[in-house]
């Protein structure tokens, strides 16, 4: 059987910004039909590339050229790329909230009749589209009241509306589920068997050994390799190997923890949602956590592990019906943010664009922003103190930037991340809760913040890890509890836990005995 034709060329691409050469002389060549993975480390030009091609960096702001169906295409900008049939859906999902699933679908490429839009035409094709990605929804829903995996098929079926034949997707499962994730990737099989061609970036290097047919890695802006994943046997060891220019003989950095006494304790934790009164998001929960000691918490999407953690963090999430809270022995009430602060805890987002930092912001102000206290004097911050504090952050995380002055947008997520660990790490907090930490961030980023999380735990802190990754809860954990539907249903020290035990306390409310 032949190889079917190269549908897509990107020679020789450079792409440079102020005192920055992203993107320095990539190749790419991407075959009718295939599923092309590209991979990379943070910062790697993976995003930037993409953006080149779909005419978010229109022709003109770049070098090198661009061959589509045998032809140079020269887009000005996304629309120029999405009439030759070149759909890109963003890791942040452009989606209205307040819009039904058809006006999402159709936004700015309404089907019109006598020049008005037709509605009934739309709902229609929505419906059909919706069918395609196996959407099971009104047309008429909001898209606020969707979860997020279901967004993601809205993305698609957007995609669709407007005849794709070359689909990108940037990091398509950073925010899914398991199942959600499963469910996307049988998706994009399905259109492979129906001669469509997708380009997917991700982190998640499992999903791309499984689902990819070939694989382009990026380092520092340039092009390492092509891989044939079947052809060739490829494994993630292997694809890691092409990311970082070395072996990682470990995903997680050695750790031998000093873990002391019991220091802090949360004691049958009753939370109501915040908008459906009969539901209640957390049910009884208790646990504690020791000093130098890493807790992992596991639990499926909407199982409630980050509606416990704010709810605890100054009552950040739904309604607190019951509860006690005890630290060092002594009892505390956390009403508020500035509460939780004080008694010396810290919560680090799963979303650090949203609500981790304020992108407008440049690094030494995201640093220093969550107890100014530190370095203010009648209220006036000190900016040499400001300065000094966030320099010494951006060299013992190793945020790569030149200067604190920076703007964090202009980051790449992994180095965004630090920041927002360094922010939290300026209040001296005795407890630090970091929620999906290394979501979307590479394999060598994801290392680097996991020896963070270990030194914080050496220095004697107690350190809270939510995530949806069972494997590096595993991996970096000392202890992990389970939680099904707003309750904790087990506690496994590291030595006994595995992905199967875990899975079978994260899908039922019957309870083990808690270490």
């Amino acid at each position: 059987m032949s190889e079917a034709p190269v549908l897509l060329e990107m020679r020789s691409i450079t792409k440079e910004f102020p005192g920055v050469k992203a993107l320095s002389d990539v190749n790419l060549a991407v075959r009718a039909g295939e599923i092309h993975a590209i991979c990379g480390e943070n910062g790697a030009g993976k995003s930037t590339l993409m953006k080149v091609l779909s005419g978010v960096y229109p022709y003109g702001s770049y070098a090198g050229e661009i061959v589509y169906q045998g032809q140079e295409v020269r887009f000005s900008d996304i629309r120029a790329s999405e009439r030759a049939g070149i759909v890109i859906i963003h890791q942040e999902l452009a989606l209205v909230p307040g819009m039904s699933i058809t006006e999402n679908i159709f936004l700015g490429n309404e089907p019109r009749r006598l020049g008005r839009i037709d509605w009934k035409s739309a709902n229609r094709k929505a419906a059909e589209l919706m069918k395609l990605v196996g959407l099971n929804e009104d047309p008429d829903t909001l898209i606020k009241d969707i979860g997020v995996g279901k967004q993601q098929l809205v993305e698609i079926a957007k995609a669709f509306a407007k005849d794709v034949k070359l689909l990108i997707l940037d990091e398509p499962t950073a925010a899914l589920n398991e199942n959600d994730s499963q469910h996307l990737l049988n998706l994009l099989r399905g259109f492979r068997e129906r001669g469509i061609t997708s380009i997917m970036i991700s982190h998640k290097l499992n999903e791309i050994e499984q689902i990819a047919d070939s694989i382009t890695i990026i380092r520092d802006g340039r092009t390492i390799e092509t891989l044939d994943v079947k052809g060739q046997g490829i494994n993630e060891d292997r694809i890691v190997r092409g990311m970082v220019g070395r072996e990682l003989s470990s995903r997680f950095p050695d750790h031998t923890p000093n873990i002391g006494e019991v220091f802090f304790e949360v004691s049958d934790w009753w939370v109501r949602h915040p908008v459906s009164a009969e539901r209640m998001v957390c049910k009884g929960s208790s646990f504690n956590v020791r000093r130098g000691e890493i807790v992992g918490f596991a639990g499926l999407m909407g199982a409630g592990r980050t509606e416990l953690a704010m709810s605890i963090f100054g009552r950040s999430y739904g309604t607190y019906l019951s509860g006690r809270i005890v630290k060092d022995g002594k009892e505390i009430e956390l009403k508020n943010v500035a509460d939780a602060i004080a008694h010396g805890l810290a919560y680090v987002s799963e979303d650090r664009k949203a609500v981790g930092l304020n992108l407008l912001d440049d690094i030494k102000t995201s640093v220093v922003a969550a107890k100014l206290s530190k370095i203010s004097k009648a209220g006036v911050v000190d900016k040499a103190k400001e300065y000094q504090a966030a320099e010494g952050y951006r060299t013992s995380l190793r945020i790569k930037t030149p200067t604190v002055d920076e703007g964090v947008v202009k980051l790449s997520g992994g180095n965004q991340q630090k920041v927002v660990l360094g922010k939290w790490m300026f209040t001296d907090p005795d407890l630090l809760i970091l929620d999906e930490p290394t979501r979307g961030i590479d394999v060598g980023a994801k290392y680097e913040i996991y020896g963070i999380i270990q030194r914080l735990a050496d220095q004697g802190k107690g350190v809270i890890v939510i995530s949806s990754e069972l494997p590096e809860l595993i991996g970096l954990c000392d202890r992990i509890y389970t939680v099904f539907e707003g309750t904790i249903t087990g506690s496994i020290e590291r030595r006994d836990a595995d992905p199967e035990t875990l899975m079978k306390l994260m899908t039922s409310t019957k309870k083990m005995q808690m270490s």
